[in-house]
């Protein structure tokens, strides 16, 4: 069905994609959030684009797409926004993939082949090469590959700048508005009970990272999408001495585990501002917020591994997040068979902003029926009903 008015739950990166795709191709789209803009996971990550972590299959050739999708997007805004708008503060910095121990060696050497099997540039580097692009790093490196594809953006910026271009083309934007209820005509959606009013659509997107289990439950089904929580230090500003995002090669197997469990991996980069990020840990352990010593000492032990020179930096803050989990590690984009008139575009755990352009070309071609795109041909991998996921909703039901 062709749908010529939208209701998208959610402000964050996703959402706000979605509603820039559709509103250029014509749709009327009303956005909502309980909450502010970009207030959610979006504004606690680290706003990466990456290839290097993921391995063949329907969610890398979903990034690859994004990718493209990135680099063409800083000309698409200039044509719609002023010139003083914030800049997204996209870098191609590509990254660094180390292993620390033989046993991490192999398995970093083994990936990055498959991922070259695919069109992923994935260049094994020698000690000095591996010098050359981070003079910093250890000497401890058992194995390095570079990936020139990987990037950064800043993810509330990218995400202002979306729904600055939505609004351009009609779309309405409305903040501290939660979402209750659905709204049935007969068996199909038709739009959602609000705590400021009714709001339909032909249909409804949830585009609600963590709290799409929640929502989706409100309007009548379940989705197993649940937060898994992540935490990240900052340090005060210095001069560049951190040129890639660099992290070690076990952080690959602690975003594919579904652990429920505290993880951390060494993940290391600097910021056009001059900062340094330090992260990641997983953990599910609910919408619990606290900060707790135990994670930030892990993080920054981890992290002198890889660069024994921060022993000497600040930490300037540290802030946490949850990321939306689903179990088999794929996001959910697409329509939900149990409730005509709901959409899904939710489930990227710590991929949302890289994966968001091409989440929000998904949604589009799907709503609207438009063909042709790339990634018209992978989409049923993200399907609501794909054989992977069911178990899950019928556990869940």
């Amino acid at each position: 069905m062709k749908s010529s008015r939208v209701v998208v739950v959610g402000a964050g990166i996703v959402g706000a994609g979605i509603a820039r795709d559709l509103a250029r191709a014509g749709v009327d789209v009303v956005v909502l959030d309980r909450s502010a803009t970009a207030g959610g996971t979006s504004s606690s990550g680290e706003g990466n684009l990456l290839v290097s972590d993921k391995g063949p299959g329907a969610e890398l050739l979903l990034a690859q797409r994004s990718r493209a999708l990135w680099r063409d997007l800083p000309g698409e805004l200039a044509e719609d926004l002023p010139a003083d708008f914030p800049d997204l503060e996209l870098e191609d910095k590509g990254g660094v993939v180390v292993a620390t121990t033989p046993a991490g060696a192999a398995s970093l050497l083994a990936f990055a082949a498959q991922q070259r099997r695919v069109g992923v540039r994935a260049d094994v580097v020698g000690p000095d090469r591996t010098r050359e692009l981070e003079p910093h790093l250890t000497r401890e490196v058992h194995a390095a590959v570079h990936y020139p594809e990987d990037a950064q953006v800043q993810p509330v910026a990218a995400t202002e700048a979306l729904l600055a271009s939505a609004r351009r083309r009609g779309t309405v934007v409305r903040q501290g508005v939660e979402v209750l209820a659905g709204i049935r005509c007969g068996a199909r959606l038709t739009g959602v009970r609000t705590s400021h009013g009714d709001v339909t659509g032909d249909a409804v997107v949830v585009a609600a990272g963590p709290w799409s289990g929640a929502v989706a439950h409100r309007l009548g089904v379940d989705l197993p999408v649940r937060p898994r929580r992540g935490t990240v230090l900052v340090t005060t500003r210095m001069p560049h001495r951190v040129h890639h995002k660099v992290y070690d090669a076990d952080y690959v197997g602690a975003v594919e585990s579904g652990d429920s469990a505290l993880q951390t991996s060494s993940v290391v980069e600097s910021t056009a501002a001059g900062t340094v990020l330090i992260g990641s840990s997983r953990e599910r352990r609910g919408f619990d917020e606290r900060l707790e010593t135990r994670v930030l000492a892990q993080l920054a032990r981890k992290a002198l591994v890889l660069f024994p020179f921060l022993a000497d930096a600040a930490v300037m803050r540290a802030y946490g997040g949850f990321r939306p989990y689903v179990p088999d590690h794929l996001p959910v984009i697409g329509p939900d068979p149990r409730l005509p008139g709901l959409w899904h575009a939710t489930g990227h755990e710590g991929a949302g902003i890289g994966l968001s352009l091409g989440t929000a070309e998904l949604i589009t071609d799907q709503v609207t029926g438009r063909t042709g795109t790339p990634s018209a041909e992978y989409a049923a991998r993200f399907a609501v009903d794909r054989p992977t996921l069911v178990p899950h909703l019928q556990e869940a039901a």
